[in-house]
């Protein structure tokens, strides 16, 4: 306290705050945003500056392309024409009913109720119509081709040779059927009635997914050849398509058409077939074969074909069993195409002329006899006919086991003496180091079938051509190298699946001994091959070809089935000219006595029954007969053949498989086919 008795008071004193430091923010954080801002912006502006000033052309194409479609418009396919001008095949219109793609894409229901009522006024099944619709390999789309596998942008045709009156109900309703529209589109259409000629002819098919993209002008939707001369002249008969260019929204819908160019239609084919000819060898081949089966043979195919001895032309050629060309113009059924592609129905898309092989039988001997008189056999002496002979521990024998006696070699080839042959070809065998020897080059019996072209394509302009089989010692080895496993296993296991007892245990020997030493070429392998037998496999068409070299004097021509191709209009594009394949290196007397041979075939020999009425004195023909045997089928029937031999025109061959023996059912078909080919030819008597 303070004096005076008075409290003393403190007053506090003002506290004085310290001054607040004020911090200045930094602009860095500011200035970097403005520096992206900025490079965002320059790149921004580039880019600008590419895309409108640099590369607008391009970036305009492109963009036009993403917006665009082309569409490809099949040109009218040309026509294959017989010699005379007859059009084998041809297109005719055909009323095809189609519906926008643009209102299936906006329906509902894709376009079910529409397609159900389209498929009521026109009488035919929904499924069917609807399947249509549906893209090939989508979920629930029907297999091709039965499914749509066409362009998205152009009508989808749903009814294929729609009934006009039909087509016409719907025209006139417009309102009932949106979208739904009548085209009028070429088919394939063949000659009707007279002639099949499927397997010359061919078929067409839809490309595939390969094939589209080796060829820039071929579009899934378009038809190419997929057999016969459709096959091998497709480039030719096809043409060049229309293109349209036309722009599409997001949906895929058309909106309008930049671009069009016309289609120009395909070329024609003039051939040498003869269709009258033609249809005589198909009636002769169905008679034959029905023949054949009534006298208890299953006579399983058959094949003729007529060439023209001097350019090789295919003046006819005819396989069984057939089809009906027609079926494919609207897409064949995948039962259609089973049944076609059947075992059971025989395999019909097969051409026997030209894909399969047969042993050859005794045709063959036209090749075996100058090859034997290569290998020394004297011309001018006769040789035994035994009825059997014993070669390598095996008996041989004749047909039915038949003695002749002392022949000569022209009469060796009217009989068909087997046993002269095997003589023949046994000696060779030794002289050629039998067992030891391995090579073919001296061997005369495969020097003559190679020289007569066998064992190698024809050249024919036919898809689908079998090769055949000269079993030459090199053949025989690279054969058991293949094969030597699967055969090794069979001689332990044996085959059980066969029922007959004897051809069993043939087999199984045949296997225990080919798996030890089957690449040997034994003396059975070689007489069998001097009559045709064993191995020797050729087609119908080689055998033509062959007959046809004996009459022209040793030429071997590739047959041919076109002549020219020509426009539409007629002009002439291509003269398919003959093609000279090769010499088959027989001499002039060599030759003279297998064309005596042959003719004495037809006159005293095995070929005798079959032309008994035919005027042989005003039009001969020279043949030969064959009656080829194979494990475990019956025979096969044989005729090969030439005329007139005055001026030989023509060669001509019948086959029949498991359809009997050559003189009884080959030569009487080929008879006929002669009888038809005398009647539009006049041989000039002595040339």
């Amino acid at each position: 306290m303070r004096r005076g008795g008075r409290a003393q008071i403190r007053v506090p004193r003002p506290q004085i705050s310290p001054p607040v430091a004020r911090r200045r923010r930094s602009l860095r954080p500011l200035w970097g945003l403005v520096a992206v801002a900025l490079l965002l912006g320059s790149v921004l502006a580039g880019r600008l500056v590419d895309l409108q000033l640099i590369n607008h052309t391009e970036l305009a194409v492109a963009a036009a392309e993403v917006s665009s479609r082309e569409i490809s418009e099949p040109a009218l396919r040309g026509r294959i024409l017989a010699t005379d001008g007859t059009a084998l095949v041809a297109n005719d219109p055909t009323a095809v009913v189609t519906i926008d793609p643009e209102t299936v894409l906006e329906s509902d229901d894709e376009g079910r109720a529409l397609i159900e009522s389209v498929a009521a006024s026109l009488d035919l099944p929904v499924e069917s119509l609807w399947g249509r619709t549906r893209v090939c390999g989508s979920e629930g789309a029907p297999p091709a081709p039965s499914c749509f596998s066409g362009s998205p942008y152009q009508p989808i045709p749903i009814a294929f040779d729609v009934d006009p009156v039909s087509a016409l109900a719907i025209l006139e309703r417009p309102e009932a059927f949106p979208g739904v529209a009548v085209d009028t589109r070429p088919v394939r259409t063949y000659l009707a009635g007279s002639i099949n000629a499927a397997h010359l002819l061919g078929y067409l098919g839809r490309p595939t997914q390969p094939e589209v993209d080796a060829d820039e002008q071929l579009t899934a939707q378009d038809l190419v050849g997929r057999a016969g001369l459709e096959s091998s002249y497709d480039a030719a008969l096809r043409g060049t398509p229309g293109l349209t260019t036309v722009t599409v929204d997001p949906r895929g819908v058309v909106t309008g058409q930049l671009d069009h160019s016309d289609p120009v239609s395909g070329h024609d084919l003039i051939t040498h077939l003869d269709p009258d000819l033609q249809a005589e060898v198909e009636r002769t081949l169905v008679s034959t074969v029905n023949i054949s089966r009534a006298r208890g043979w299953p006579a399983e195919s058959a094949a003729a074909v007529v060439l023209e001895v001097r350019t090789g032309g295919v003046v006819a050629a005819a396989s069984l069993p057939t089809y009906d060309p027609s079926v494919w113009t609207t897409g064949v059924t995948q039962e259609q195409f089973d049944e076609l592609t059947s075992d059971a129905a025989g395999q019909p898309l097969r051409n026997r002329v030209v894909g399969e092989t047969f042993p050859p039988a005794s045709t063959f001997k036209a090749v075996s006899l100058p090859a034997a008189l290569d290998s020394g056999v004297d011309p001018d002496r006769e040789y035994a006919c035994p009825a059997s002979v014993n070669i390598g521990g095996r008996q041989f024998s004749n047909f039915e086991s038949q003695a002749h006696g002392n022949l000569t070699l022209q009469q060796i080839m009217e009989v068909s003496c087997d046993t002269a042959f095997y003589g023949w070809a046994y000696d060779e065998w030794r002289r050629q180091g039998g067992l030891e020897q391995d090579s073919d080059l001296t061997d005369p019996w495969v020097i003559a079938a190679e020289d007569f072209g066998l064992g190698r394509p024809t050249g024919v302009d036919l898809p689908g051509e079998a090769i055949g089989r000269v079993p030459s010692r090199e053949w025989k080895r690279a054969y058991w190298e293949a094969t030597r496993e699967e055969t090794c296993a069979r001689a332990d296991s044996g085959y059980p699946e066969v029922a007959d007892q004897e051809r069993r245990e043939f087999l199984e020997q045949l296997a225990r001994e080919n798996c030890v030493d089957g690449w040997q070429y034994r003396p059975g392998d070689a007489v069998n091959f001097s009559i045709g037998q064993g191995d020797v496999a050729v087609t119908p068409l080689q055998m033509g070809v062959i007959y046809a070299a004996i009459a022209n004097g040793g030429t071997l021509w590739e047959p041919q089935v076109v002549d020219e191709i020509r426009t539409p209009a007629g002009t002439l594009v291509e003269d398919v000219e003959p093609v000279a394949a090769g010499d088959i290196g027989v001499s002039p007397e060599a030759l003279e006595i297998v064309r005596s041979g042959l003719q004495g075939v037809n006159t005293i020999g095995t070929g005798a029954a079959a032309f008994a009425t035919f005027d042989l004195e005003a039009y001969p023909v020279a043949g030969k007969t064959g009656s080829a045997e194979s494990l475990g089928k019956k025979s096969t029937a044989w005729y090969a053949s030439y005329g007139p031999t005055t001026a030989p025109e023509y060669a001509v061959v019948v086959v029949v498989e498991q359809g009997g023996f050559g003189g009884e059912i080959a030569a009487p078909a080929a008879r006929r086919i002669w009888e038809a080919l005398a009647d539009r030819s006049t041989p000039v008597p002595g040339e």
